[in-house]
């Protein structure tokens, strides 16, 4: 069963360019990890601040899979270390849903 998962990141106001700018990097090896279904990063213009960056996911196990080993990279230097930069997001919610066949 596919699965989806949304990270709420909370930007500051002036944040948005930055964020938007770290992620477009990083959409290809999300596009590129086994099991992946889709990406969209999300821009709030109404009712709302967070940005939402949506993956789906051929099952629970792949997204495991991938932030268990994949995500570590993605969010590093680029070759497993600590990220150097400083972090745009100011908090982060995490939310997991399953896709339902109609």
């Amino acid at each position: 069963m596919s699965v989806v998962v949304i990270n709420a990141l909370d930007v500051p106001e002036d944040g948005g360019p930055e964020i938007e700018r770290r992620f477009a990097a990083p959409k290809h090896a999300v596009d590129g990890a086994e099991g992946v279904e889709g990406f969209q990063l999300l821009r709030p213009v109404a009712g709302e601040s967070r940005y939402f960056v949506v993956t789906q996911w051929a099952s629970r196990e792949a997204f495991e899979a991938w932030r268990d080993a994949s995500a570590r990279v993605a969010h590093s230097d680029g070759d497993g270390g600590p990220a150097a930069r400083k972090p745009v997001a100011t908090g982060s919610t995490l939310l997991e849903f399953e896709v339902v066949d109609l």
